[in-house]
This record gives structure tokens, C-alpha cells and sequence, in this order.
């Protein structure tokens, strides 16, 4: 079994960062080396090394945000611990990948998380990969919204994630109010399903309308080919082998499909209707 360099690179992140963080980020880096793969010392700049190391970070500072917001209100509630959990599920974690999801969320909700340091280095991280931080600007909503409420202190740690990494105020309201209607309309699209629901309970086509709108961020006066460019915009953004190649880390694929299958089903539902 190799491990010399899952120690090497603990113990060269630990010292160039004083911090957990590096350290588990250098430990990463160790294990893709251990294993034989990743690496590529032909190139100093654009190397697979810096893919790695944006995989890293990507999924290391998620869940440690994740933990922050999750904290935000003073106490973690078992809404924000159930969609940690169940986030980590639907990724299919391995028990190695788990547990550094684990050990990350645990240490966002720590008192005297360095929030804005963490924000600073992963943006410098993802360079100018405007899709992977408007997905990791995404997933802190949902953690926020759990529970089906934002109360002011969510908010804030929300406004200030999006100002570090570069969204105004404007683009964060607009960002929440798509999210909150995509999880509507997922919900609605699920309950639509069973034969057996009655049909007072039966979410309506109106109100699948307005969320499906929502989601694809327009209203419901948009022509189609108003329509036609924010779906394909979303859909580009959103795209699994895109931001694979771009540093999301392979075990977060899942997030991403997830993410376009829902702004397939909106927009599919808006052709039906204007047809």
C-alpha cells in the first residue's frame, strides 16, 4: 500500500498553510499521487497537477462552506445536517471521500472559521471558471434553504459568499429565486408522477408554469427565443463534462446532472405549453 505520499503532502500543506485545510488538501494530493495518476511535471501552468488541485479545493471548500451556512443561525438544525447527509449520498462518496466531507463540514461550522480567507483562495483557485463558482455559489443556496426558510443571518453569510466571489446583490436575489423555484418544481414534477394523488393535491399547470420560468431565470412574457438563449446558456453553464474539464471534481457529476436535468424538464415544459 502506498502512503508516503498522502505524508508528504499532509505534511507540506500543513506547513505552507498552518491550517487543516492545507493539510487535508496537501493529504489529497498525496492520495492522486499514491495512486499513479493526476500528475503531469511537463508543465508548470495548466498542468492535470492544477486540475487536481482545483478538485480539490472545489470539494473541500464546499463542504466546509456547506457547514458554515449550515451554522449561520447559531445552531445547525437536522434540516441542514439531513441534506449534508443526503447530499453526500446522492454523490455516492466512497468512506475515504465521505470522510473528508465530513471532516470539512465539521470544521465550517467551528467557531472562527476563516470564511473570507477560504472564499479568497478558492476563487484565486478556480482562476476565471465562472461556472464552477456560479455551481459552488448554488449548492451554499440550497444548504441555506433546506429547511424552506432564509432568515436574515443565512442571508448575510449568502451576500457574502456571492461578493467574494464576485456576484453583485442583484445576481444573488436572482440566483435565489431561481434555486427556490427549481426545488418547487422538482417537488412538483415528482408529486405529478403517481397516478394515485388526488387531483386537489395535484400541483397545477400554472403553478408548474411560474416555477418552470423561474428556474430557466426569465418571465412568463418572454418570447421563445428569449427562452431558447437562457436555456442553452443554463444548459452550457451547468454541462457535467464541461465543468469536469474545467476542475469540478468527478465525484460531484452527479450534482451537476441533477442540476440540468431540472433545466431540461422547465424547458421542456414551456415548449409544450407554447406550442
Amino acid at each position: 500500500m502506498h502512503i508516503w505520499g498522502k505524508i508528504l503532502g499532509f505534511l507540506f500543506g500543513f506547513m505552507l498553510s498552518k491550517s487543516l485545510f492545507g493539510a487535508l488538501l496537501g493529504l489529497w494530493l498525496g492520495h492522486i499521487f499514491d495512486r499513479g495518476r493526476g500528475f503531469n511535471f511537463n508543465g508548470i501552468a495548466g498542468g492535470s497537477e492544477d486540475d487536481v488541485a482545483r478538485q480539490a479545493a472545489f470539494f473541500y471548500t464546499t463542504f466546509s462552506v456547506m457547514g458554515h451556512v449550515a451554522k449561520a443561525k447559531g445552531q445547525v438544525t437536522s434540516h441542514e445536517i439531513a441534506f449534508a447527509s443526503a447530499y453526500m449520498d446522492k454523490l455516492n462518496l466512497n468512506n475515504e471521500l465521505r470522510e473528508q466531507a465530513q471532516d470539512a463540514f465539521r470544521e465550517g461550522k467551528s467557531s472562527g472559521f476563516p470564511l473570507k480567507d477560504r472564499l479568497i483562495k478558492f476563487k484565486r483557485l478556480m482562476g476565471n471558471r465562472q461556472d464552477l463558482l456560479l455551481m459552488f455559489l448554488e449548492i451554499q443556496i440550497q444548504v441555506a434553504f433546506s429547511d424552506g426558510d432564509l432568515d436574515s443571518s443565512e442571508r448575510s453569510v449568502l451576500h457574502t459568499i456571492a461578493q467574494f466571489l464576485g456576484y453583485s446583490a442583484r445576481d444573488l436575489d436572482n440566483l435565489l429565486e431561481m434555486i427556490i423555484a427549481g426545488s418547487s418544481f422538482h417537488q412538483q414534477q415528482a408529486g405529478g408522477s403517481y397516478r394515485q394523488q388526488s387531483s386537489a393535491s395535484r400541483p397545477s399547470t400554472g403553478q408548474q408554469l411560474d416555477n418552470a420560468y423561474k428556474v430557466l431565470g426569465i418571465d412568463r412574457n418572454s418570447d421563445m427565443k428569449a427562452i431558447k438563449k437562457s436555456y442553452r446558456k443554463l444548459m452550457s453553464q451547468h454541462h457535467p463534462d464541461k465543468l469536469i474539464a474545467k476542475g469540478l471534481p468527478p465525484a460531484m457529476m452527479e450534482s451537476a446532472k441533477e442540476k440540468t436535468q431540472e433545466i431540461q424538464a422547465a424547458y421542456d415544459l414551456i415548449v409544450k405549453d407554447n406550442k
